[in-house]
């Protein structure tokens, strides 16, 4: 955790104690902010009594307590009922809840008309990771650039911060486009354990194999971020989209022979085949998210 002065210690208050709300209350608290509370459920705030958490009755009595005010609940509706009659006039509300870019966005304008400073944020962590510096958690924050530097010692101390823009959507997009990646990794790895299921294979002999060969194919993300960029997906390219069509077979095959469904392949494989006969043999795969951009696709068409 970050180390702050006594005059650092600002006060301030979270809204929500949940798992994720929890850990960081005691985070702040471990460092010597003192930390107002409140949680819909009163029990789990009662729990952080104890660990010198002072607990308001109501939302609006938490929002007048400090300046500083961190809403981390269970949805975008979820913070807006738990506001609903607070005085958020002079306030800085951090909104960590997990939403969409819109429902940022939505919320900061709600927010500013009730004369407060809005900055959204976005947890890349679980909570066993909130406090634990060696983890690697942080979040991220987009919204008001004057709040996130005048409040940046006190937010990092339960995870690392990145800003990530003014535009107060950015931090839940870039949220969840981390995640979807994740999920993408995990459909991979949910589908290579499913092919060695019926071997005599160990999983936790494989698991290392897996660990190693995703770690280095992740670095790709560099070379089609330069692509993207550029607009030219042909530079640099090692293993271009018509080899890379051609060898799929393989891997559909040997599903079959392990009589294992493709289902979480086959979109993938299926959106490269498109591309391809396109006439983009020569590229790499980057250019998938061409497809994929639907709002692109609607400009192109006559």
């Amino acid at each position: 955790m970050t180390d702050t002065t006594a005059d650092a210690r600002i006060p301030l208050t979270v809204l929500g104690a949940g798992a994720m709300g929890t850990a960081l209350v005691r985070a702040w608290l471990a460092a010597g902010h003192p930390v107002t509370v409140w949680n819909r459920t009163p029990a789990r705030a009662e729990a952080l009594a104890a660990q010198g958490a002072t607990v308001a009755g109501s939302a609006a009595e938490a929002v007048s307590a400090n300046r500083l005010v961190i809403a981390c609940l269970l949805d975008d509706a979820s913070v807006g009922a738990a506001l609903d009659g607070a005085d958020l006039t002079g306030r800085d509300l951090v909104n960590l809840t997990t939403g969409t870019p819109a429902e940022g966005r939505a919320r900061a304008v709600w927010a500013t008309e009730r004369g407060a400073r809005f900055l959204g944020g976005g947890i890349m962590a679980v909570p066993p990771m909130i406090g634990s510096p060696e983890s690697g958690g942080h979040v991220l924050y987009s919204g008001s650039a004057d709040l996130f530097e005048e409040h940046r010692e006190t937010l990092a101390v339960p995870a690392g911060t990145r800003f990530v823009g003014t535009d107060p959507g950015f931090a839940a997009l870039h949220d969840v486009a981390l995640l979807s990646a994740m999920y993408g990794m995990f459909a991979g790895m949910a589908h290579a354990f499913a092919l060695i299921g019926p071997e005599d294979v160990d999983p936790r002999d494989f698991a290392p194999l897996l660990v190693s060969w995703l770690g280095a194919m992740s670095g790709s993300a560099h070379q089609a971020a330069e692509h993207l960029a550029s607009g030219d997906y042909g530079k640099g390219v090692v293993s271009n989209l018509a080899m890379q069509v051609a060898g799929s077979a393989t891997l559909l095959r040997t599903a079959e022979e392990q009589q294992v469904s493709t289902e979480l392949l086959t979109p993938y494989l299926a959106l490269m085949e498109r591309r391809l006969a396109e006439g983009h043999g020569e590229e790499d795969t980057t250019g998938v998210v061409e497809l994929l951009n639907l709002r692109r696709a609607a400009t192109d068409r006559p």
